[in-house]
C-alpha cells in the first residue's frame, strides 16, 4: 500500500538502514559478494538509481529476502514520485 501523506522510503535507505549496517557491512563488501561494481550500490544508496530485477535477485539471495521484496519497495517508491497533480475522473460507458 502507498502511504498518502508521504513519499514511501527509497529502497537505498532501507538497504543501509536495515541490512548493511546491522551486519556490519560496507557497501564495498556487497558490491564485491553479489559481484556489481561499488558504483551501483552506492548510488541505490544514495537514491540515485533503483533496484532493477537483477540487482532484486541478487539482494535476495545475499541478504536472506525476496526479490519481490527489494520490486516492490521500489514499485511503491517510484509510484509515489510519478503521481500526477492532475485528476482524472472514470470513464464510462458509451452509449
Amino acid at each position: 500500500m502507498v502511504p498518502k501523506n508521504r513519499i514511501p522510503t527509497h529502497p537505498g535507505e532501507i538497504l543501509i538502514e536495515e541490512f548493511l549496517s546491522p551486519l556490519g557491512i560496507t557497501q564495498v563488501q556487497l558490491a564485491a559478494h553479489i559481484g556489481v561494481p561499488v558504483q551501483r550500490v552506492n548510488e541505490i544508496v544514495r537514491g540515485k538509481r533503483g533496484i532493477t530485477p537483477e540487482t532484486a535477485w541478487l539482494l535476495g539471495q545475499a541478504l536472506g529476502t525476496t526479490p519481490q521484496f527489494w520490486v516492490n519497495l521500489q514499485s511503491n517508491y517510484e509510484l509515489a514520485i510519478a503521481k500526477p497533480r492532475k485528476r482524472v475522473g472514470r470513464l464510462k460507458r458509451a452509449s
